[in-house]
Parts: C-alpha cells; structure tokens; sequence
C-alpha cells in the first residue's frame, strides 16, 4: 500500500483571502447582504408571501411569491419597492433597475 503524504496545507484565512479576491464571490455577498433588507422594503404584510430569489441580467431582481395575488399587489407597489430599495442598492454599490415578481420560484422554507 502506497503511504499518501499530505505536505501543502492551506490555513482557512489563506482560503477566505483567496476567496475574498475572487469576482463571483464579492458579487454572491453583495447580493447576500441586499436580499436581507427585503423584509425592511416590502413591509411586515408582504414579507411573508415573497423573497428575494436571483438577479437576472439588466439588473433585475427576482421575487418569488406565494401567490398570484401577492405578486399582483407587489406588480402595483413597484416603484414605491425601488424607492424603498435604492438606499441599501447604493450603499452596497450595486444596481437594481426593475423587479420581476414570479410565483413559480417559491419554496417554503
């Protein structure tokens, strides 16, 4: 039997460092940290019935939706979201430029 030699280990912070410098990453945090200030958007009524679920190309954020309705009613309040939105999209150094609301993205946690 072959005796394996382990010689270069990486420290986690070296891993993290790493990490830390890599495009994709930075952007999956950023977006992290945005879908958090849902709630705080959408008010106590419509954070149970719909989260942040991607962003799409064009700077699109998608919002999965329990119900048509709640998607509807989301569709109607629109530019009050982007509204309510744009200060924590700014202070992340990101863009949003519209919001599409879907129903066939929800899952129950």
């Amino acid at each position: 039997m072959k005796k394996i030699l382990y010689t270069k280990f990486q420290y986690i912070d070296e891993l993290i460092a790493q990490l830390g410098e890599q495009k994709e990453f930075k952007r999956a945090i950023k977006r992290s940290n945005l879908y958090k200030f849902w709630n705080k958007v959408a008010g106590e009524k419509f954070s149970k019935y719909s989260k942040p679920y991607s962003m799409i190309k064009g700077n699109i954020m998608v919002i999965a939706c329990k119900t048509p309705a709640v998607a509807q009613e989301l569709l109607l309040y629109k530019a009050q979201l982007l509204t309510k939105l744009k200060p924590y999209v700014e202070s992340l150094k990101m863009n949003v430029t519209d919001l599409k609301f879907d129903t066939k993205k929800w899952q129950e946690d």
